[in-house]
């Protein structure tokens, strides 16, 4: 039967994997995983990964590549991806696609949702499969689903919160997981940045991947960057390395004295996970600090969010997020239309602006706010991933006006 996602308090419903033939007949796979839904929804399918429970939001994801950088993202921390790309795996993982160092659970994904079994890894890249690469993160995965049936829910209903259940077994408490998911209180108001920031200052000088080369390092810089940690990805780091920038990466708590002590040409606030206002009850005195300095800074996602908060501008929790690597924005500085790699559950609302900020970038999916700049001052932000990992290149040239206003400041 075609898998179908079930109504809110209706009975469970099965996943509906194809039967396999062994001896002595056709059987249908056991089930040994649920997702089960805050509204009482509760969808069968088979484990994979981790096993266990963890509760979480759930929210789809459209990349068609990149899983593996998508599953270490730290801004994803306490949510449960759902790819709609149904061929996840296939490409296997290695250890130079990770977004983050923490092996920790609660610096990722909560778990993961599939169409369709893993398939055996088809890539020279690949060092390992990904169940086996699940399951030493701690990741829980369900795979049977029919994913397109979830990402209409969540577009029609929100991103619903929920626990995945991985048990080679089968037995679960249907009714407890659902009261688990029921008490959840969600990401509104969740400061999990404090989660995945690093735990001590360090500082990064590799560059970006080549072809035939792999990641490079950078020998000579040309500026120094304080980038604050508040759950930053490897390859924004190695971008501003590209640009000729020795950086050096504090913790989210880090304050302005300290930062503006290091005598930093620029100051870069980085992506990360939770409510950017619970995050902003800390960050945001401090970058007011660091803004009122005069220093070239620029924010990329959580970092966009917490610096609006800082000038002035609200933000709001979404109906459904911005996640995938195939998302048009424009620029209005230039007037063009660019691809780009996002991942929030936030927004700024751009209809709260003050009269000292421009709105730089604008979604053309549903026109929420994707960039700010101050009019006398050289800071911006964008809400979206120009370091691309995964998604289009399209955005890079963020790193180089970053450089430049460093340029001009020190000119």
């Amino acid at each position: 039967m075609t898998p179908q996602i079930a109504e809110p308090r209706a009975r469970t419903k099965r996943a509906g994997a194809s039967s396999v033939r062994q001896s002595g007949g056709w059987v249908t796979p056991k089930t040994t995983a649920l997702l089960a839904m805050a509204d009482g929804t509760v969808v069968e399918g088979f484990g994979l990964g981790a096993t266990g429970s963890a509760v979480g939001e759930v929210c789809f994801n459209t990349a068609m590549t990149g899983y593996q950088e998508i599953l270490t993202d730290p801004s994803y921390a306490g949510q449960i991806i759902t790819f709609t790309f149904p061929h996840i795996g296939n490409v296997g993982t290695n250890d130079e696609d990770i977004e983050t160092a923490s092996l920790a659970a609660a610096s990722g994904v909560r778990g993961c949702v599939l169409a369709t079994d893993i398939t055996a890894p088809s890539n020279y890249r690949a060092a390992r499969h990904l169940d086996q690469w699940l399951k030493a993160r701690g990741i829980i995965a369900i795979s049977g689903l029919d994913t397109r049936a979830l990402t209409a829910l969540i577009r029609e209903n929100g991103m619903p919160n929920a626990v995945i259940a991985h048990d080679p077994k089968g037995k679960f408490d249907h009714k407890a997981l659902v009261r688990e998911a029921e008490a959840w209180p969600g990401l509104e108001g969740m400061d999990l940045a404090i989660e995945v920031t690093c735990g001590q200052r360090y500082d990064w000088n590799e560059t970006l991947w080549q072809w035939g080369k792999g990641f490079g390092r950078l020998n000579e810089a040309e500026h120094y960057v304080v980038a604050m940690d508040f759950g930053v990805k490897r390859n924004i780091l190695r971008c501003l390395a590209s640009q000729g920038c020795k950086v050096t990466v504090v913790p989210a708590t880090a304050r302005a004295e300290d930062i503006l002590a290091l005598e930093p040409d620029g100051i870069f606030l980085s992506n990360g996970p939770g409510d950017p206002a619970a995050t902003g009850q800390y960050a945001v005195p401090e970058i007011r600090k660091l803004v009122d300095s005069g220093k070239p800074i620029f924010g990329i996602c959580l970092g966009h969010q917490i610096l609006a908060l800082a000038l002035g501008p609200k933000t709001v929790k979404m109906h459904q997020g911005h996640h995938g690597a195939n998302h048009p924005v424009k620029d209005y500085t230039t007037g063009k239309v660019e691809i780009t790699s996002m991942n929030h559950g936030f927004a700024v609302d751009g209809t709260t602006l003050p009269a000292n900020l421009r709105e730089t970038h604008v979604s053309l999916f549903d026109g929420s706010n994707c960039g700010i700049a101050l009019k006398d001052m050289p800071v911006f932000s964008v809400q979206y991933h120009p370091e691309a990992s995964p998604g289009p290149q399209d955005s890079h040239y963020l790193f180089s006006r970053f450089v430049e206003l460093i340029r001009r400041q020190g000119a």
